[in-house]
């Protein structure tokens, strides 16, 4: 439960700070003076937009903040999943700084939004005139009937399902569209595949052929050059072998007469045995070039369709003809394949679709089941409320798999004898809905395990022994949650445990809301000029103090 509220530099508040107690708190004050603003403030720690033009002061951040107790409470699993330290109290903080930027933080670790709502949205629930709106999508009505059906396991077990079908169907429909696209291109693909794969291509090819082309076509000079050579180490009288084999053998009288003759000799003798592998390599070497015209023809003639190949496809090495054909290969046998891979792939969609479909069936029979019980409670409170003739008709069918389910459900309702049930927009006035919805959030306050519930100007359209009895509603459902009422009617003012006054404080240069917690004979104060006016006679004072005893 919400145990303080800070709220500062926002809208007509400066500073103002909230303690409400465990059950009914509830809230009064004369009309715009701040009741909803702090409404604004709390919707900020649920995640809702913020705008820098809120600002009471446009110089410096607005800060909201929220101390909750988590006793009772089973949210530890939510902080787990977000990896956040479980305190308690948990402090939550929302900031938006002058420049417009927001930040929020839970137990001072920085969140998002998203993290800040799946948390918050846990602990707090705001019914305001926009929840009316949201009661006649099939989404809310879906929320309202699980929650009362206590299905949330099964939502999400059959979510989880749906998920896995909507990944395959659009893996399924991915491949189609591919498989679609490459039919189109598949003779094309092939003949270029085709030209690719008879070309025998080879990653280092091109490089060994142009090097054996440079040889072929410069072969006489080559030829030439190599037996020079060969004539210098070895075929005359003074060749390099000679000279240094005449060497070695003038040395090799002295060598034992010192280590450095020996080395000498051994040098020398190193590089004659270097020299004569070099010869006979380069002897080798010229026998095995020819003068080959032939040769040189077919190489050409390959390096041409090396060439003529790269050209076409944008390329400069073999190795990139060679990327090129691998992918031509992928686009084909994708094609070639594609009747095996589409029904592989439809076979996949067809399993998850039966599964998600069981699971929503499930789920679709878990709310079917509640929904007379549903609709017998909602009714009977309807006529505790002063509605004596209303319906409540919650009409069912099914189709589509959606996020949601199978479930299309439509709330019908009549405030009138005689009046067919008809959907809430063409039906319902404010009041009605005001003790609909109120019908409804008591009859799921037992379901859920939330700790605030705070109703904004509920009462709007009712008066006299409804009120009454709304307030009893409210402070029986304070019992085991959290109540923050705002209200301008004395029948649910007397029913709070604690009560606070909303005011403008005008004696500064510029107008501040502020709030304060009533005292006992401030209350009956307060109350009795909600009775009787802002000078209350002495029967008003009375009724607010037999108001008073009674609820306290």
């Amino acid at each position: 439960m919400l145990s303080h509220l800070l709220i500062k530099n926002y809208a007509l508040i400066e500073q103002l700070e909230l303690s409400p107690d465990a059950h009914l708190n509830i809230v009064t004050g004369e009309t715009g003076a701040g009741k909803s603003i702090m409404l604004g403030a709390l919707g900020l720690l649920l995640g809702n937009r913020a705008d820098v033009k809120t600002l009471y002061n446009e110089t410096e951040k607005c800060i909201i903040e929220g101390t909750f107790a988590m006793e009772g409470f089973y949210v530890k699993n939510i902080f787990d999943e977000e990896e956040l330290d479980f305190e308690n109290p948990c402090l939550i903080r929302r900031e938006i700084a002058p420049s417009g930027k927001s930040r929020a933080f839970i137990n001072d670790t920085p969140v998002t939004l998203e993290t800040l709502r799946k948390i918050t949205s846990q602990l707090m629930d705001i019914h305001s005139q926009h929840d009316s709106i949201q009661l006649g999508s099939n989404e809310y009505q879906l929320t309202i009937v699980d929650t009362y059906a206590q299905c949330h396991d099964k939502l999400v077990e059959y979510q989880d399902k749906y998920r896995t079908y909507k990944k395959l169907q659009d893996a399924y429909e991915q491949l189609q569209a591919e498989s679609d696209q490459n039919k189109k291109e598949f003779d094309y693909n092939s003949f270029q595949l085709e030209e690719l794969v008879k070309a025998k291509l080879e990653a280092n090819e091109q490089e060994l052929l142009e090097q054996e082309l440079n040889i072929l076509e410069h072969a006489e000079e080559v030829k030439q050059r190599l037996r020079t050579a060969q004539a210098y180490l070895n075929d005359t009288e003074q060749s390099v072998l000679s000279i240094l084999q005449s060497t070695v053998s003038n040395l090799s009288p002295i060598a034992s007469y010192s280590p450095e003759y020996q080395q000498f000799k051994d040098r020398i003798q190193s590089c004659l045995l270097e020299l004569k592998d070099v010869s006979r390599d380069i002897e080798t070497e010229e026998d095995s070039i020819e003068l080959d015209s032939q040769k040189i023809e077919n190489i050409q003639e390959r390096l041409d369709l090396l060439y003529k190949l790269q050209q076409k496809h944008a390329v400069k090495s073999n190795g990139e003809l060679l990327e090129i054909q691998a992918i031509l290969e992928e686009k084909v046998s994708k094609v070639l394949n594609l009747s095996e891979n589409l029904a592989a792939a439809k076979e996949r969609v067809d399993k998850a679709f039966e599964i998600a479909t069981k699971s929503a069936e499930v789920l679709s029979k878990a709310r079917q089941k509640v929904l007379p019980e549903f609709e017998r409670r909602v009714v009977g409170l309807l006529v505790e409320l002063g509605m004596p003739n209303a319906t409540l008709k919650i009409s069912h069918d099914t189709g589509k798999l959606t996020n949601d389910g199978i479930d299309q459900l439509n709330f019908l309702f009549s405030a009138n004898k005689g009046i067919t049930p008809r959907q809430l927009k063409d039906v319902a006035s404010g009041g009605e809905f005001s003790r609909l919805m109120l019908s409804i959030k008591y009859v799921l306050g037992d379901k859920r395990s939330l700790p605030t519930i705070i109703f904004d100007e509920i009462d709007t359209g009712i008066s006299g022994e409804v009120a009454i009895k709304v307030g009893k509603m409210m402070r029986e459902m304070a019992q085991s949650l959290q109540v923050i009422a705002i209200t301008h009617l004395h029948q649910i003012a007397g029913r709070g445990t604690s009560h606070f006054f909303v005011y403008k404080d005008n004696s500064s240069s510029r107008t501040v809301s502020r709030m304060r917690e009533l005292k006992a004979d401030e209350r009956i104060v307060e109350i009795a000029k909600m009775i009787g006016g802002e000078n209350p006679s002495e029967s008003a004072i009375h009724s607010a103090i037999e108001i008073l005893g009674v609820s306290i």
